[in-house]
C-alpha cells in the first residue's frame, strides 16, 4: 500500500491538551490510521482551508473529524464541506466520517440529522453490529465498545445507505453507503484521557451539567473501548481491505 495519500478534514480547533500531547486531532487520527509508506495531510476546513480542485484526485481517501459545531448548521464552511462531500461521493473516493463527520455525511447524501431525542451520550457505549459481510471478513465480534461524545445524531439514513450498528441510545451508530463511504457516530480515535479533558471543557463552558459530567466520568472508569478492533475496522475500510 506504499505511496498512498490520505487527508484529514479537520472540523474543530485543537484543544491545548490534545495539541501538547498528540500534536492536535490530526495527530490523533494519524496515530490510529497511518501505515508505512503512506503520506497524510490535513485541511483545516472549519477555518476555511479546503483542498483545491486539482488536489482532490491525488488522495486515496479522506477522514472527517468531530466538531463543536452542529452538522445541521449552515455556517459557510459547513456549506462548502457539503459541496466537497458530494464531489467525493461522485468520484467514489473513500470517505470515513467520525461523529460530526458521520452526521455531515448523512446530510450530504440526503439523510436527515438533528438533536438526539435521548440528549447527550458521553462515555463508553456498547455498539451492536448488525450482520454484514464486512464484519464477517474482519472477524468482528457481535458488539464493540467505543468512546462517545455527542448530542446530535442521524435521524434518517439517505436512500441506499445501510445501517451497520446501533446502541440503546442511538439507532444509527454506524452506516455504509456503497463501498466508499462509512460513518461512525463514536470516536474510535479517542483515548480515555482525551475524553476526560473534553468533559471538563464542556462542563466549564456550561454545555453539560455537573451530574452529567460525573456520570460520564463514572462510565469511563468502569469500561474500556475496543480501540484495536476499531483501528482494524477503520484502516481496512479506508484501504480497501474488506
Amino acid at each position: 500500500m506504499g505511496g498512498l495519500k490520505f487527508a484529514v478534514l479537520l472540523c474543530a480547533d485543537d484543544s491545548d491538551y490534545v495539541k501538547k500531547l498528540y500534536g492536535g486531532y490530526y495527530g490523533v487520527f494519524v496515530r490510529m490510521l497511518k501505515e508505512e509508506g503512506e503520506s497524510w495531510d490535513v485541511f483545516r476546513v472549519a477555518r476555511g482551508e479546503f483542498p483545491a480542485e486539482d488536489q482532490i484526485g491525488d488522495y486515496e481517501g479522506f477522514v472527517i473529524t468531530g466538531s463543536c459545531n452542529d452538522a445541521h448548521g449552515n455556517d459557510l464552511w459547513i456549506s462548502k464541506l457539503l459541496t466537497l462531500l458530494k464531489k467525493l461521493d461522485a468520484m467514489k473516493k473513500k470517505v470515513l466520517g467520525i461523529c460530526f463527520g458521520h452526521q455531515i455525511l448523512g446530510r450530504a447524501l440526503g439523510g436527515k440529522i438533528g438533536r438526539a431525542s435521548s440528549g447527550w451520550d458521553i462515555g463508553i457505549t456498547k455498539v451492536h453490529l448488525l450482520p454484514s459481510q464486512m464484519f464477517t471478513s474482519l472477524n468482528m465480534p457481535a458488539s464493540l465498545s467505543v468512546i462517545e461524545c455527542h448530542r446530535d445524531e442521524v435521524w434518517e439514513l439517505p436512500p441506499k445507505a445501510e445501517v451497520l450498528a446501533w446502541s440503546k441510545n442511538t439507532g444509527v451508530e454506524m452506516f455504509r453507503y456503497g463501498d466508499h463511504i462509512m460513518g461512525i457516530q463514536g470516536h474510535p480515535e479517542y483515548t480515555k484521557d482525551i475524553l476526560l479533558h473534553l468533559i471538563e471543557r464542556l462542563f466549564n463552558r456550561d454545555l453539560i451539567e455537573e451530574s452529567l459530567a460525573e456520570a460520564a466520568r463514572t462510565k469511563l472508569e468502569a469500561n474500556e473501548p475496543d480501540r484495536d478492533a476499531w483501528k482494524k475496522l477503520c484502516t481496512s475500510f479506508l484501504k480497501g481491505r474488506m
